[in-house]
C-alpha cells in the first residue's frame, strides 16, 4: 500500500503528520512525503520542516494520495505543477484524500466537481465556489474521494480509511496504540459549539482568515 502525502510551502503540520501517524502503521504501508522537489519543506508557522522524500517527477503512482491544508493551499490550488501532478496521480489512485483546506487544492484540480466534500468551516464557501457540494461533516466519503474538516479531523479520516482498507480490528489497534482518546478541556471544536462571539470574530474577517486557519 503506497501512500503519498503532498507537501508545499506553508502547509499545516498536523494536517500531514496526524494522518501519517495513523496510516503508516497499517500493515504493508509505505508512506512517502512528496513535493515539487525532494528536500525540506517549511510549515505554515515557519518553525517546522518536513523532508519530501521525492519530487513530483519521481512519484508517478500511489494507492492513497493525501493533500494537507494550510495557508499555502491558496497558492497550491493555482499551481499548475501541483494540479497536473494531482490529476495524474488521481487517475490511478484507490483513494484521493485531503485534510482541511487541502480540499480546495483537490477542487482546484477539478477532482471534486459536483461531489460532496468538507473543509475547514471557514473555507466551505470557497469550496462551493470551486464546484464541490460542501457539508459541515467531519469526514466525507464520495466514491474514492475522502475529505476531512479542519486540522485535527485528519486523524479521524485516517482511522476511517484504516477501517475500510484493513478492517476494524486494525483500525482499533492503531487507535489504541496511539491512545487516540480525545478528552478536550473545552467543547468549542466547531462553530456550533464555540462561543458565538469567537465564531463571529472569525467569520467577520477577510478571506485571509480561511487560509490562516489552515
Amino acid at each position: 500500500m503506497q501512500i503519498a502525502i503532498v507537501l508545499y510551502d506553508r502547509f499545516t503540520a498536523l494536517d500531514a503528520v496526524g494522518p501519517f501517524e495513523m496510516l503508516s502503521r497499517m500493515p504493508g504501508a509505505k508512506t512517502v512525503f512528496v513535493a515539487a522537489n525532494a528536500g525540506p519543506v517549511r510549515n505554515d508557522q515557519d518553525n517546522l520542516t518536513l523532508h519530501a522524500d521525492r519530487g513530483f517527477a519521481e512519484m508517478t503512482a500511489a494507492d492513497i494520495v493525501l493533500v494537507p491544508g494550510g495557508p499555502g493551499a491558496r497558492d497550491a490550488m493555482k499551481d499548475p505543477l501541483v494540479l497536473d501532478w494531482l490529476r495524474a496521480m488521481d487517475a490511478g489512485s484507490t483513494w484521493t484524500t485531503s485534510v482541511c483546506t487541502g480540499s480546495l487544492v483537490l477542487a482546484g484540480a477539478g477532482l471534486l466537481e459536483g461531489r460532496r466534500a468538507t473543509s475547514h468551516w471557514l473555507a466551505l464557501d470557497a469550496l462551493r465556489d470551486l464546484g464541490a457540494e460542501p457539508t459541515g461533516e467531519r469526514v466525507v466519503f464520495d466514491g474514492k474521494y475522502v475529505t476531512a474538516a479542519g486540522v485535527s479531523s485528519g486523524i479521524d479520516m485516517a482511522l476511517h480509511l484504516l477501517g475500510r482498507i484493513a478492517g476494524d480490528r486494525v483500525a482499533q489497534t492503531v487507535q489504541l496504540l496511539t491512545e487516540y482518546d480525545p478528552q478536550p478541556p473545552y467543547d468549542a471544536g466547531s462553530p456550533e459549539k464555540a462561543p458565538a462571539d469567537i465564531v463571529a470574530y472569525w467569520r467577520s474577517g477577510s478571506g485571509q482568515a480561511v487560509v490562516e486557519a489552515g
